[in-house]
């Protein structure tokens, strides 16, 4: 969990609540990080995280630096999730409508968040034939601009889906 409460008081309100909540899920080890010291851990040994709970503002902030650790915000998935509740499953790049029409977009992390989903639905081995069809995809060296490659939007998503 992270938050800035050393210098937003009111965020203790997120401790308190995290504290509370993450009693009820023994399967957890819960942590508390203040989101300046996250974001260096986070560079430092990524793999060392699997969720992070935080506020809007600090998830999209580390959000994207996790985007730039994996190769930038076209291969970036996201998940936004509650237990219990519906969730909403996003490339966290969000629409970005300045590339629309342009065939520059990256579909990868579109794609990669439907695994995502696949997965909370239950069906993991759906999951893992898209994660497989994008690392081909690359392999191959089918790449849009935004990570160093020529290819269009529609020719990287016809490469992912013949990989498939």
């Amino acid at each position: 969990m992270s938050d800035k409460a050393n210098a937003v008081p009111a965020h203790k309100v997120w401790q308190d609540t995290f504290k509370r909540v993450a009693g009820e899920f023994s399967g957890i080890t819960p942590e508390h990080r203040y989101v300046d010291a996250l974001a260096m851990e986070l560079v430092r040994e990524p793999e060392r995280f699997q969720v992070i709970v935080t506020n809007n503002l600090y998830g999209d902030i580390l959000s994207d630096l996790g985007a730039g650790l994996v190769g930038g915000l076209g291969l970036a998935a996201s998940a936004n999730l509650h237990p219990g509740q519906p969730g909403l499953f996003e490339p966290v790049h969000g629409s970005a409508p300045p590339l629309a029409g342009k065939g520059v977009a990256n579909p990868m992390a579109t794609v990669l968040t439907g695994a995502l989903l696949f997965e909370h639905l239950g069906h993991p081995e759906a999951g893992r034939d898209l994660e497989r069809a994008v690392r081909e995809t690359l392999a191959a060296g089918v790449r849009t601009p935004d990570i160093g490659g020529k290819a269009t939007t529609r020719e990287v998503a016809e490469a992912v889906a013949g990989a498939l």
